[in-house]
Order: structure tokens, then sequence, then C-alpha cells
């Protein structure tokens, strides 16, 4: 790989779940002609073969993308993360946060499971590797994107969803419902961060995002109308405004 010579910091892209790296196509394409944009497939994710143990650990995907930022020699970076991506960043950030510049968290909550929570996730993994991926697709798709989402994107992701192999989206799960809490971590966050929200989120409502918004020390809170759970693909001009304009700040 070339070496990278564009004067902007790097931009890095993680995914959320049950999804893969073609959940960020539209801000890829919008900013890798200026820029470094790393957006990886996690363990088990976009084809790669499932991860053994069952139950992948949050710390698991932290080393990865550690690891393939060493690899690619990328010192220090913007990290962004949608969902279950956004949890995963803040934990990058708890374990090598010096490295990161700024912090884009998107659709997404820093506590950790509640036992509840916990058991509904760990019977979703159960049925997952009993049935597969289809019927949870089906059932799901029009709460991860608005009813009113544009067809093509409702495609999209349902076929990310039905490509992901139910091994890796159980294990996933199993890792979310053991995952830390990020609270108290929120408010020892030092880089410029961007919260971001679809206006129509469930799964990760607005009040969610102004609760961040509120312990992040330094933080922009950005609220996208006609938006469910994936705002960068349900209306990628606006999200992409908005990271854009981050970016220009963050350098």
């Amino acid at each position: 790989m070339p070496p990278d010579t564009s004067p902007y910091l790097p931009l890095v892209l993680i995914h959320g779940h049950p999804f893969d790296h073609t959940m960020w196509t539209p801000q890829t394409e919008a900013f890798s002609p200026t820029r470094r944009v790393i957006a990886p497939d996690l363990r088990g994710y976009g084809g790669h073969p499932p991860p053994a143990p069952a139950v992948t650990r949050f710390s698991d995907f932290t080393t990865d993308i550690e690891a393939l930022l060493d690899e690619l020699k990328v010192e220090t970076f913007v990290l962004a993360g949608l969902s279950m991506g956004g949890q995963i960043a803040l934990d990058c950030y708890g374990r090598f946060g010096e490295r990161v510049r700024g912090l884009v968290l998107a659709d997404t909550f820093p506590r950790a499971d509640t036992p509840e929570a916990a058991a509904i996730r760990n019977t979703t993994a159960d049925r997952l590797l009993r049935e597969g991926m289809r019927g949870y697709a089906d059932e799901v798709l029009e709460r991860m994107v608005a009813p009113y989402a544009d067809p093509e994107v409702k495609a999209h992701v349902h076929r990310m969803m039905t490509n992901t192999a139910p091994e890796s989206a159980a294990a996933a799960l199993r890792a979310r419902a053991q995952r830390p809490d990020y609270s108290a971590l929120l408010t020892r966050v030092t880089v410029p961060t961007l919260v971001v929200v679809g206006a129509d989120d469930t799964y990760t409502p607005v009040s969610d995002a102004e609760a961040m918004h509120a312990a992040l020390p330094a933080s922009t809170l950005r609220v996208i109308e006609g938006a469910a759970h994936l705002p960068n693909l349900e209306r990628p001009r606006e999200f992409n405004e908005m990271l854009g304009e981050f970016l220009a700040h963050v350098g």
C-alpha cells in the first residue's frame, strides 16, 4: 500500500451489528478523495469466518482494530462508530485513546445491558443459531431503517443482515450482553466528539444522544430528521455534511 500523503487525519469507521463495512459506502465515497478512510469488517462479518469461541469479547474487536491500524502505520486518526460500532469505538478510546484526535458516536449509547436486556440478547443469539438470519432481518428491518426509507437502502440493509453468519451475529450479541459500562469513560474523553442520531431511531433514541452529549466534555449533538437507526445510509447527504463540518474542525 502506498504511503498516505494526505494532510488530513485518517478516518476510521466501525460498522454496527449485524452489518459489514459496506454500511459506510456513502461516507467512504465522499471522504476518500481527500483523506485516508479505513472501514474494516469486524471479525466474523463481511465474509470473515465465524469467531471461536462462541462469545466474542469487545476487547477482541478492539485488539483487531488496534492491530490493523498498527499494520497500516496509522498513528493518529478520527474514530467513528455507529450502534455497536460506537460502543466498540468507546472501548478503543479506553484502550488507546491517545491516538484518537476526534470521536464520532452515531446512534449508540454507553450503558451496560441490564440483566433483562442481556437475557434478550442471549435469547436472540439462540434464535439466530437455530433459525438463521432471514426471519430476524425481516422483523427488524423497519426499525434499523425507517419504514419510509428508500427501497434500495432497505434492500442493502437487509442484504447485509442476511449475509452475516448466524454464528457471528450470535457471538456479537453475547459480547454485547457482557460489555462494560462506558458511561464514566464519556466524562474523560478529551477530544472533540460529534454525537449523531436519527430523529426516528427507536433503538437508540434522541434522549440517549442527549445524555451522551451532556456527559461529554466537548461535544456537538446533531439530530438527523427523516432517519431511524442508520442515518448515514438513510440520509447520506445530511450525515456527510455534518461529518464533513466536524472533520474540518478536527483536521
